[in-house]
């Protein structure tokens, strides 16, 4: 999975460096090119230019800092045999006895519908640091549910089931 984040890693750069081509080169051209049009209030190719370059400008900023927490992981320090950044785990609603499987990723992976998330959400912060056959309670709105879990993969890809 190390290999994981160094994919994310170069894809994220290739993404970074095309927008930075584009904002400081295509951007700036259309933008002038449209002004040699004249009246600026009814120019629609200038205002998309310009919405277009204010957007490029926020993802180039997202994608930095996306860049740097993913360079700040270092996997040696997560855990190989519990619950951490980069761990698939299947929970089972002690109640209900309905499974989960959740994969904890990074804030701009995070996808809840497809069971990313991250860390930081009540599922990451109860089971954190938990194992294979340890029970978690989640708070949510619907109130305290609990879970254990029955299988985990960690980041190193350790396969650890009940």
């Amino acid at each position: 999975m190390s290999s994981d984040i160094e994919k994310q890693k170069e894809q994220i750069k290739n993404e970074l460096d095309a927008l930075k081509q584009e904002y400081t080169f295509e951007l700036p051209k259309k933008i002038s090119e449209a002004r040699e049009h004249g009246d600026l209030k009814e120019n629609a190719d200038y205002h998309a230019a310009r919405e277009r370059q204010g957007f490029v400008h926020a993802r180039i900023a997202q994608l930095t800092e996306q860049l740097a927490r993913l360079s700040n992981i270092d996997v040696k320090n997560i855990s190989e045999n519990s619950v951490g950044f980069g761990s698939k785990v299947v929970v089972v609603d002690i109640a209900g006895g309905s499974k989960m499987e959740f994969t904890f990723v990074t804030d701009g992976e995070a996808n809840p519908s497809e069971g990313k998330i991250t860390l930081n959400t009540p599922y990451g912060r109860a089971l954190i640091g938990k194992k294979v056959g340890e029970t978690a309670t989640v708070t949510i709105p619907a109130g305290k549910k609990e879970f254990r879990i029955v299988s985990l993969v960690t980041i190193h890809g350790n396969e650890i089931n009940e």
